[in-house]
């Protein structure tokens, strides 16, 4: 990922380019909403509520806050952001294809977020390449991040299709979630939808 990524966000003070990840919902389909900072820090909110859980039962966990997205400085939303669009584009594409009407409808949301020519071909080049999730978890900086962009993927694939089922398991275990906190995060997207 790079620069297109990061120029969108730039333009787009607070990280308006989180309106796709932050307007998905389950089965691949695009909200036809514009961007809206609220369901981005809805994101955070998740990931913090679930991290907070989980870190309150486990003895050797990390203590103090979670650095989840809405707690972030700007330079450090940037990051994130490019993460969490990795892996929506990746979960995308976790049924075995991306078809005509999804990359329509995610085309479509980039080009409303941002018409860089730059940012287009990023996409293009993430859509068209083998879905790999030990490329989506290399974008993971922090295991905060690492579970915001698996609630992001949780939330836009369908758990009951097999193929996308066992993609999350592996991008659970290419993130190196611990079983505990998958488990938790799952159940916050639940909670939450």
């Amino acid at each position: 990922m790079g620069q297109p990524a990061r120029r969108c966000r730039r333009r787009r003070t607070g990280g308006r380019c989180h309106g796709l990840a932050a307007g998905q919902q389950k089965g691949a389909q695009i909200r036809r909403q514009g961007p809206d900072l609220r369901r981005l820090a809805a994101l955070g909110v998740i990931a913090y509520k679930a991290y907070g859980n989980w870190q309150a039962n486990q003895a050797n966990a990390p203590q103090g806050e979670p650095q989840t997205i809405d707690r972030l400085p700007p330079a450090q939303v940037e990051q994130h952001s490019q993460g969490i669009l990795k892996a929506l584009v990746a979960a995308a594409k976790a049924d075995g294809h991306v078809d005509e009407r999804e990359r329509e409808l995610i085309e479509g949301e980039f080009t409303k977020l941002d018409n860089d020519n730059e940012l287009q071909s990023w996409l293009h080049a993430e859509l068209n390449k083998p879905l790999d999730p030990a490329d989506v978890a290399r974008a993971a900086g922090t295991p905060e991040m690492a579970a915001e962009m698996y609630i992001a993927s949780v939330m836009l694939v369908d758990e009951e299709n097999f193929m996308e089922k066992a993609y999350l398991d592996e991008l659970a275990h290419q993130l190196k979630l611990e079983p505990g906190l998958k488990l938790e995060l799952e159940k916050q997207v639940r909670l939450n939808q």
